[in-house]
């Protein structure tokens, strides 16, 4: 029995390496080109949001390090004083303010970063309507309802608003959707990426935007409904495109992409073809290109569209039904 176990052990083990060493589209390297560092025109950046490190982040990026330069960070509002005290000594911020209101007249753009999506529309309306660009941190919103509202809002005040992905942002991904075109007849989709679904920062919304932003920019975002697959903590989720794809998403760590073509035996890995260690700068590079002329990275449909997706599958976590994406 003990020679039985080892050998299914094996079979089990061998199984999940292959899987993981999956057939890759890797084929000649493309070079990647640095980030635009922007127009050097001078930006007053106020941040809304200290909880996390992103906070710090912007701060080392903008002040420490001046990757882009003109763009300073220059106060910042946090959820508690311990947070706001942490971020400004890190990020080298220079200024914290103990209302929200009072970064109105001290900034010429804003950061919107909290944890939770449910708080990010309501903290930048009133900046959205006074003509600050604003960078909304992912996820947009946690409601289409909101996130619609405050982009109508944007679209008559002509204000500039964005929110990005470094994972479904930039030249690595770029590469990834430029490899999907040549690859013949796909069967369906497998995609992994971090998230919980008991997450307190608003479940699959905390971190599953990365996973659907990803998704859409490969695949497009036609998708007509998401289904749940529960067995107590674990959890898939299917997704049903109009073209009669289909994807599934697995939550594991790693933002992986593998294909199942009809000529082919098992699932092909699709890889990027470059190292982009700073891929995330260039996301950053199209928040201050927006701060700095006004042009938005994308258009405000396709922020909607992951928003969407994310309340289906929320819903479905509860129904393990088909749930129609309702924008």
């Amino acid at each position: 029995m003990s020679k039985r176990r080892q050998f299914i052990r094996e079979v089990g083990l061998g199984a999940l390496s292959s899987l993981a060493l999956a057939s890759t589209v890797t084929k000649a390297s493309p070079a990647a080109e640095g980030p635009d560092q922007g127009t050097g025109k001078k930006i007053r950046v106020g941040i809304i949001g200290a909880e996390n490190s992103h906070s710090i982040n912007f701060g080392t990026m903008f002040n420490v390090d001046k990757k882009f330069p003109g763009v300073e960070v220059v106060a910042i509002w946090g959820e508690t004083a311990e947070f706001a005290k942490n971020s400004a000594e890190k990020g080298s911020i220079p200024k914290i303010v103990k209302k929200q209101e009072e970064l109105l007249g001290l900034i010429d753009a804003l950061i919107v970063d909290f944890r939770h999506a449910k708080y990010q529309a309501a903290a930048a309306t009133p900046f959205v309507e006074a003509g600050i660009p604003t960078f909304v941190d992912k996820p947009f919103c946690y409601r289409v309802e909101e996130g619609r509202a405050l982009l109508e809002l944007a679209e008559k005040r002509k204000t500039p608003i964005t929110s990005l992905s470094s994972v479904g942002y930039g030249p690595e991904v770029d590469d990834l959707a430029g490899q999907i075109p040549v690859l013949d007849q796909i069967i369906s989709v497998v995609v992994t990426g971090p998230s919980d679904i008991k997450s307190k920062y608003g479940g699959i919304f905390f971190y599953g935007i990365h996973t659907v932003e990803r998704l859409f920019k490969l695949f497009g975002d036609e998708v007509e409904a998401v289904r749940a697959t529960r067995n107590g903590p674990r959890c898939t989720f299917e997704f049903k495109f109009v073209n009669g794809n289909l994807a599934t998403y697995v939550p594991a760590a790693g933002w992986k992409v593998y294909c199942a073509l009809k000529e082919k035996e098992g699932l092909i890995e699709i890889k990027p073809r470059m190292k982009m260690e700073e891929n995330a700068l260039h996301m950053y590079s199209a928040i201050v290109k927006m701060f700095q002329t006004g042009a938005e990275p994308r258009n405000h449909e396709s922020i909607l569209k992951p928003i969407a997706a994310l309340e289906a599958m929320e819903r479905s976590v509860y129904s393990e039904e088909w749930e129609h994406l309702l924008v």
